[in-house]
């Protein structure tokens, strides 16, 4: 794994960060139906489109998460405007791990937006012509911006529908799709 920019945090970020650690480091898996009597390693790979940083890790094993992984995960998706680490949900992998099964995906997901904090969510709802939600859920790191190369952005999101465990945006113009662990639903043509 390669990350090629490092961030100091402000005292507050600092602290909302810990706070993250302190919650991965229970050990509790929060999602037993996808690591059921599984020992297998869950392993995801990004490429940010922003940041060019580029991460592959296993963030769970023997049907645990692994704290130390969701942690780098939680500093990779941060909010790429301000800097802001915000902690994700770990059922987002989960999610994204299971998409990687459904296709038998090789390559590593490009990541155009993970965790945004509420000025910079408000920033681009008021700039981008409506495209952003007021209360979206990546201000909750419950969800994710994403295209898989090699796989046709229909299929991707196809293969995000089938699953059933969440929210599912077709963005074809942008070239990207939305994931997320709230209620199933979708939009999109």
């Amino acid at each position: 794994m390669t990350m090629t920019k490092l961030f100091t945090p402000s005292r507050r970020q600092f602290l909302r960060y810990s706070a993250g650690i302190s919650l991965a480091g229970t050990g509790i898996s929060l999602a037993p139906q996808v690591f059921a009597g599984s020992t297998q390693p869950y392993k995801l790979s990004f490429d940010h489109t922003h940041t060019h940083e580029k991460i592959s890790l296993i963030y769970a094993m023997g049907g645990q998460y692994v704290p130390t992984a969701l942690n780098r995960l939680n500093h990779f998706l941060r909010d790429h405007y301000s800097g802001t680490v915000g902690t994700m949900d770990p059922q987002l992998f989960d999610i994204l791990h299971r998409i990687v099964l459904t296709l038998n995906a090789r390559q590593p997901f490009q990541v155009i937006s993970g965790y945004r904090c509420a000025q910079t969510n408000e920033k681009l709802r008021t700039t981008r012509g409506g495209g952003v939600a007021k209360h979206s859920l990546h201000m909750d790191g419950k969800a994710i911006d994403i295209r898989l190369p090699g796989v046709p952005l229909a299929e991707l999101r196809d293969a995000a529908l089938s699953l059933k465990a969440g929210g599912v945006g077709f963005y074809p113009r942008d070239q990207f799709i939305h994931v997320d662990t709230g209620r199933v639903r979708h939009w999109g043509t």
